[in-house]
């Protein structure tokens, strides 16, 4: 029996080894491994990449967050519009910075935030809204763009499972609203070493702003306007990403001929399947498994050597750390639905038509 991973970093970087070493080596012997040049030329080459004037490196994907709100005004007494079916961290990051979550219910196929729920969720100490393009899919806001933009409240996208993706007009994530964070979490599309993450913005004051906030808050050496926080991407982290970045739309075009395969070799199984999406990077495929048979599955397909996980087991607003909240079960019903019935088979590049064929005939045989 063949085992199929969800992810194989080791089949991505073996490759890239030689080219990994002499960028790892060149930042030892720089000298320089905090805010150097690496971190700048990865910037640089980030925003040409992602379509979007400006790139911001910092520590995580939850900074990315964290400094976007605080660019944002955010604050405490404030409320953040965000949806409760994500990882933990989207709604962190708006508890770290003094505001209130406030929960919205999801759209049952894309996964992503539901427009017209979220509008109606909307009041006056709404101090931001951040959306989220869960699993790869660029989410579709409706009608909650222009109200956001008539009550004057800023949006900021969570894209940390979503570079590269494009709305359907051919905007790159990052374009909707002040801006977007990245993760480069290591199994990420483009994944670092340890954690990274990264501001795309087209607005020069909100990189500006960011670029102070990841640095302490200082605009120049011992100078604090205000107080920011040690945000800072390293620069081997830099480094390593750059030699990774120009291989990400070949990895793109790889996760789309896996999930297509998918989609077309499933079709006649009795699951819900993610629907198409050009702009989709397809951090995950994510399927519906209704009638309590998820986690039966998952055994199944772990018994034949393939590996699954499921995106999310519990919704944000049931997490316990909120209980503060007082929400219940029953609250947001299609969020806890998916909680419930999904499940992430194996997707990556380097995932061949053959694996891919084997994971579909596991499916099959479970629901003969």
């Amino acid at each position: 029996m063949v085992r199929i991973p969800l992810v194989d970093l080791q089949a991505q970087h073996v490759p890239l080894l030689p080219a990994l070493e002499a960028a790892a080596a060149r930042v030892i012997a720089s000298g320089r491994y905090v805010q150097g040049e690496e971190v700048a030329a990865f910037e640089r080459e980030m925003a040409l990449a992602c379509g979007v004037p400006h790139a911001v490196g910092v520590s995580s994907g939850t900074d990315a967050l964290i400094c976007l709100l605080l660019a944002a005004g955010v604050k405490a007494g404030h409320e953040v519009l965000t949806t409760t079916y994500s990882f933990f961290a989207t709604a962190e990051a708006i508890v770290r910075v003094g505001a209130r979550p406030v929960f919205a219910d999801v759209d049952p196929t894309t996964f992503n935030v539901d427009p017209t729920d979220g509008v109606a969720r909307l009041g006056p100490r709404t101090g931001a809204v951040l959306v989220v393009h869960l699993f790869g899919r660029p989410a579709r806001l409706g009608g909650l763009v222009p109200a956001c933009a008539a009550a004057g409240i800023p949006i900021i996208e969570d894209a940390a499972q979503a570079v590269g993706a494009r709305l359907p007009d051919g905007r790159p994530v990052g374009a909707i609203g002040i801006g977007a964070g990245l993760s480069f979490f290591p199994a990420k599309n483009l994944g670092g070493f340890g954690d990274g993450g990264m501001v795309l913005t087209a607005d020069a004051a909100v990189a500006d702003r960011v670029r102070r906030l990841r640095n302490h808050g200082a605009d120049r050496k011992h100078h604090h306007p205000e107080a920011g926080g040690n945000f800072r991407l390293d620069e081997l982290q830099a480094a390593l990403l750059r030699v990774k970045l120009p291989y990400l739309a070949g990895w793109t075009a790889s996760r789309r001929r896996v999930a297509a395969a998918y989609r077309a070799q499933l079709a006649h199984l009795p699951l819900g399947l993610p629907t198409d999406d050009p702009g989709c990077v397809w951090h995950q495929f994510v399927i519906r498994v209704p009638a309590g048979r998820r986690d039966a599955l998952a055994r199944h397909l772990a018994e034949r050597g393939i590996e699954t996980a499921i995106h999310y087991p519990i919704p944000i607003h049931l997490q316990p750390s909120l209980a503060w909240l007082g929400h219940r079960a029953g609250d947001f019903p299609e969020a806890e639905r998916a909680a419930a019935e999904s499940l992430a088979l194996p997707i990556f590049p380097e995932l061949t038509d053959e694996q891919v064929a084997q994971v579909a005939s596991a499916l099959a045989d479970f629901f003969r």
